[in-house]
């Protein structure tokens, strides 16, 4: 796969050298200008200005507060997630969010592009954890949301607007988070299934499950396979997989395996496996770099009801396509096949689901993509009712569209995606 366009580059040592920058920007030449952080997502959404500038946040990257005890931190932008919880885990705490990539992932990054993982069914996502916000518009303004306290709630939530906005409203250049304990240990159960349809049937019992699951991930047999080999471990995988994780201490991980099991028993589940603590830290980690663009030609993300999750499964599978499933939340990420080889071709394969997850009240969103594809490709797919207002959003804090312009909104149109 061809590497993006190169861009100029500006790389702002302060936040108020941002904010003079953009000004400068919006008063003269107003230039196109997109963040960047790990540069993990640029090719999500339609190829950027030629002229563009990629404002890199690499030297935003101090702690700007750590009161340990209040369960907070308050951190720049380019600060690596990897690094935050190695500073975190020091203090036996951690932000409970499993991002892919997380070497090389910014948190200003991760928040952009709303990044959660697996464990969003247990503990939630960036939304729920960002309580403070500051950021840089298009006119060069710095602004500031929410607070360093978790109680504050003054003003409008734009901390919660920010996440998953790709750039295009502001620049990300401070962020304050509230953490959670570290977990002592974690376990998983594999089942497999014969079916989508009997893995939704476990899926519904789960409801009145007494134990409380941190991860549901469904996966059809590619991805299994795909999974197992990244873990590095002895699993079935030749038919449909539930991997069921907890959090908790010893006794309560342990407790609620064996709990499960004994509720699975008489279920249509078929091989199922409790796993090590040890061989669940790599398979939670298989499982959560594997939504992240590879060297398959797309990557694609769904959200829809997770009712209708296994139905969407079942049909990407038929199309010979890999998915995993957070089937909790209804949030699926797939990859289409080496096989496919255009834009044309690729987006043949992905209208039917498109279509199946429109129907169901959901979208499908292409996450990575090959740039010369994209004209052959609907990215976001049909516009929403909410789209002009967004645009409105979008108008009241980049007025001179200087912010990522074609990341949602291609050249060809000024209301929708």
């Amino acid at each position: 796969m061809p590497s993006p366009a190169t861009h100029d580059e500006f790389t702002p040592k302060t936040q108020s050298s941002l904010a003079r920058y953009v000004t400068e920007n919006a008063a003269e030449a107003r230039a196109p200008l997109s963040p960047v952080g790990g540069r993990t997502a640029l090719r999500q959404g339609y190829e950027l200005p030629a002229d563009t500038t990629l404002v890199s946040m690499s030297d935003l990257t101090h702690i700007i507060d750590y009161p340990a005890r209040d369960m907070t931190i308050t951190l720049e932008a380019g600060f690596r997630v990897e690094e935050l919880q190695l500073v975190l885990a020091a203090e036996g705490q951690r932000l409970p969010l499993d991002i892919p990539q997380a070497h090389r992932a910014t948190i200003g990054g991760a928040i952009a592009t709303n990044t959660s993982g697996l464990g969003r069914f247990g503990n939630g996502t960036l939304r729920d954890y960002v309580i403070g916000i500051s950021a840089v518009d298009g006119s060069g303004r710095l602004f500031k949301a929410g607070g360093r306290v978790v109680k504050n709630v003054a003003g409008y939530d734009l901390c919660k607007l920010l996440v998953g906005s790709l750039g295009t409203l502001a620049m990300i250049t401070q962020v304050t988070l509230k953490l959670r304990p570290q977990a002592a240990t974690r376990r998983f159960v594999w089942a497999t299934f014969a079916s989508t349809k009997a893995m939704d049937e476990v899926l519904e019992r789960l409801l009145t499950s007494a134990t409380r699951p941190t991860a549901l991930e469904a996966l059809c047999p590619t991805a299994a396979w795909q999974i197992r080999a990244e873990a590095k471990q002895e699993l079935p995988v030749d038919r449909f997989v539930l991997a069921i994780g907890y959090e908790g201490t010893e006794t309560e991980t342990n407790w609620q395996t064996t709990k499960l099991r004994d509720e699975l028993a008489g279920s249509s589940a078929e091989d199922v496996v409790s796993v090590d603590p040890e061989n669940t830290t790599l398979l939670w980690s298989a499982l959560t770099e594997y939504p992240a663009a590879s060297d398959d030609p797309l990557t694609f993300q769904v959200s829809l009801l997770p009712s209708r999750a296994m139905e969407f499964i079942q049909r990407a599978r038929e199309a010979g396509v890999a998915v995993q499933c957070h089937a909790g939340n209804g949030v699926i990420h797939g990859h289409i096949p080496d096989e496919c080889t255009s834009g044309q071709q690729a987006n043949e394969m992905l209208t039917p689901l498109r279509d199946l997850a429109e129907s169901a009240g959901g979208s499908l969103v292409v996450l990575n993509c090959d740039d010369e594809w994209k004209s052959a490709i609907s990215l976001f797919g049909q516009s929403r009712p909410d789209w002009p207002l967004m645009q409105r959003v979008k108008n009241a804090l980049d007025p001179h569209g200087v912010l990522s312009p074609n990341r949602l909104w291609s050249a060809s149109t000024t209301t929708s995606p």
